[in-house]
């Protein structure tokens, strides 16, 4: 592996050196990652490398060019803030011969960046008050790119968090039956297609431009941010294959769906699954508080709906996926995207339940009337 790594490493404009060590990280679901020390004559250095899949992000042009333009411009910003640029932003490396990633003998994309010292990732939260410093990491982080035009960014991923579109996948699965498996599930699909104008909401509110397109980061989960091991407080967004053009309700849906659920995205007893309240006002507390005067009144009135429409969002990708036969979710058990989807649709329910409560608690932390 150490050799492989080497050959790859050897194709990057670094200062360059032996590769000592190479330890490879298992957090992730779609790409391979690689923590790799080099000997540099004074000093040892670490990298992070990663091979891309191509399989989930087959236009690395436009992935590379969004990677580069956004962590080009969080550096200006943070040069300006007066805040270490090592320790706040993701540094990409360009090949030897200007390129943004290289590929290796076999024809894999590879890519590399420096490797930030003293954080951590966390797969699980320790509580409320941490859940308020995730949700102010990801509204510092929007607020950072407010200034970015998003028209800029392509789509790495066309359509990703376009939830009507997704409506339609599914509706195209449930007529293919490609793996013969729509008659078991007749409730799901009825609990989807009994939901068809909720998909349609965000995307009729950006195409009316009653909320502004706005750079995202489209996975906001916990251990998307790295978090300084003494002060605890989040220094870096990670994992930016998804920065794309979107809504703030995405990225608020998305962490809400994932970090205040009573139990995780796969669990089969749904008597577990609900919404915690709590954490979701802690994090509503630090995303709000650090977005306030920044996004509109009405991108912060729809927040709760971002939660509704992308825990729904997610459990149609699931759904979509058992019926096609299980062919983009790893999956480690029989029936495991269809507990998923179950899963996501209880979660549904109960927001649904206490929508009202959500935006109590939004429109308090704004102190909107």
């Amino acid at each position: 592996m150490t050799e492989s790594i080497q050959k790859v490493f050897d194709n990057f404009a670094v200062t360059g050196g032996r590769v000592t060590k190479v330890e490879q990280c298992y957090n992730g679901h779609i790409s391979r990652t690689f923590f790799v020390s080099v000997d540099e004559g004074n000093e040892e250095r670490k990298y992070v490398m990663q091979e891309v899949n191509e399989y989930v992000f087959s236009d690395m042009k436009t992935l590379m060019e969004n990677i580069f333009a956004v962590t080009g411009f969080l550096y200006r910003k943070a040069v300006e803030n007066g805040e270490d640029p090592s320790r706040s932003v993701l540094r990409f490396y360009k090949t030897k011969t200007g390129e943004l990633y290289c590929r290796a003998a076999d024809g894999k994309p590879w890519r590399i960046y420096d490797y930030i010292d003293g954080a951590s990732t966390y797969n699980s939260c320790p509580g409320p008050e941490f859940f308020t410093e995730v949700g102010r990491s990801f509204g510092n982080f929007t607020k950072k790119l407010a200034g970015f035009d998003a028209t800029k960014l392509g789509e790495v991923i066309p359509n990703f968090h376009n939830t009507a579109s997704r409506y339609q996948k599914f509706l195209e699965a449930v007529e293919k039956n490609a793996a013969g498996r729509k008659d078991g599930v007749k409730d799901e699909i009825k609990f989807v297609t009994d939901r068809k104008d909720i998909c349609e909401m965000i995307v009729k509110t950006l195409e009316n431009k009653e909320i502004p397109l706005r750079v995202t980061h489209n996975d906001t989960k916990l251990n998307n941010i790295l978090i300084d091991d003494e002060t605890k407080k989040g220094i870096c967004i990670i994992d930016l294959d998804t920065i794309m053009p979107g809504s703030v309700l995405y990225d608020f849906g998305d962490a809400i769906r994932f970090g205040a659920s009573t139990a995780a995205e796969d669990e089969t007893d749904l008597d577990k699954v609900t919404v915690n309240m709590e954490m979701f006002s802690a994090f509503s507390k630090g995303y709000v508080g650090e977005l306030k005067g920044f996004i509109t009144d009405q991108e912060i009135r729809l927040l709760p709906l971002g939660a509704l429409v992308i825990t729904l969002e997610t459990g149609i990708r699931f759904l979509t996926d058992y019926l096609d036969g299980d062919r983009y979710f790893h999956v480690a058990r029989e029936n495991h995207n269809l507990d998923r989807a179950r899963n996501q649709f209880k979660l549904v329910s109960e927001m649904e339940k206490r929508m009202d409560e959500m935006n109590k608690i939004i429109i308090g932390y704004m102190n909107l009337e």
